[in-house]
């Protein structure tokens, strides 16, 4: 579907019609400051058009998409603490992306992440620069990494493994970072199994290579499937969740399969729910339970 609609914009491109081209994301930006008393609010509105244009007008892959192609995410930054003379934020970013399922009114949640320490300096007007090479400012490095971690993970479900490149670009971000004294946590080696550095370093990890490998078929060969015939596509949803088993057995301490279950639980108990046979739900349920058994009351629900 995104080669043709690739061959299309060529065409149209070369006929002078660049206005239908467009950059990866398409995001929503909201900055939360209700904990914040008594600070001029003028600089948290700019901190959202500015953060929001970085975000949405860059062109972050050499990728073209059309404008209904981006990629619809929410940011959303809670700001806890702001220090007015030294523009210091401390702030929880709660991130989740989402694409279309075929031939559906339904959206699906692909990425959704929450990093308690989205923090940075900013003060009013400043201009966001970034280059993937250059490391030396917090807020830029904390986007670009999370931009094309979205990037990374939708191409993935599109493709085969399809979002290697901005991947790597995330993580090189992350490796960069490591030897800057950058005010925002969450790039250091085992300082948290859900942090930054421990998101990107496992989903690139070779032993993870079958949780990429899930993506695909999950979203492409499962759910874009299911709208023309419901039992082939939960049938590749089924083998989805077995190469979600067969993660966990290679790498039994990252916490991405776990993460993969947190947001989407409801979706899952949805596909299983009145539906498939009863040995299909039971080898679903005990891959589910053996990941994240404190959600065992909705695997129930399957049953």
């Amino acid at each position: 579907m995104r080669n043709i609609s690739l061959i299309l914009l060529i065409i149209v491109s070369l006929l002078g019609g660049n206005g239908c081209l467009a950059q990866e994301l398409n995001a929503r930006v909201t900055i939360n400051r209700q904990q914040i008393q008594g600070t001029n609010v003028s600089v948290f509105d700019n901190l959202e058009s500015t953060i929001t244009a970085f975000l949405n007008e860059r062109q972050w892959t050499n990728q073209q998409y059309s404008r209904q192609e981006r990629i619809n995410c929410n940011f959303n930054i809670q700001v806890t603490k702001y220090d007015e003379g030294a523009g210091a934020f401390e702030c929880t970013l709660t991130l989740q992306s989402q694409r279309p399922v075929f031939n559906s009114t339904y959206t699906t949640t692909v990425l959704a992440v929450t990093d308690a320490n989205f923090n940075f300096t900013f003060r009013e007007f400043d201009q966001l620069d970034f280059r993937p090479d250059v490391v030396d400012n917090d807020l830029t490095a904390l986007l670009a990494y999370y931009a094309y971690l979205v990037i990374g993970w939708d191409m993935d479900a599109m493709s085969p493994l399809g979002g290697t490149e901005p991947l790597t670009v995330a993580q090189t971000i992350t490796n960069n970072a490591q030897g800057l004294e950058l005010s925002a946590k969450g790039w250091k080696a085992f300082e948290d199994g859900k942090n930054r550095y421990a998101i990107i370093n496992d989903y690139l990890d070779g032993g993870m290579e079958t949780f990429r490998q899930m993506q695909y078929k999950y979203y492409r060969e499962g759910l874009d499937i299911m709208a023309e015939n419901a039992e082939r596509g939960r049938a590749a949803v089924t083998e989805a969740i077995g190469l979600l088993s067969q993660t966990h057995e290679n790498k039994p301490m990252s916490m991405l399969p776990q993460m993969f279950t947190e947001f989407k639980r409801d979706e899952l108990v949805n596909i299983y729910k009145g539906k498939g046979t009863a040995k299909e739900k039971e080898s679903v349920y005990e891959t589910l339970s053996g990941i994240n058994a404190s959600l065992n009351r909705y695997w129930n629900q399957m049953k």
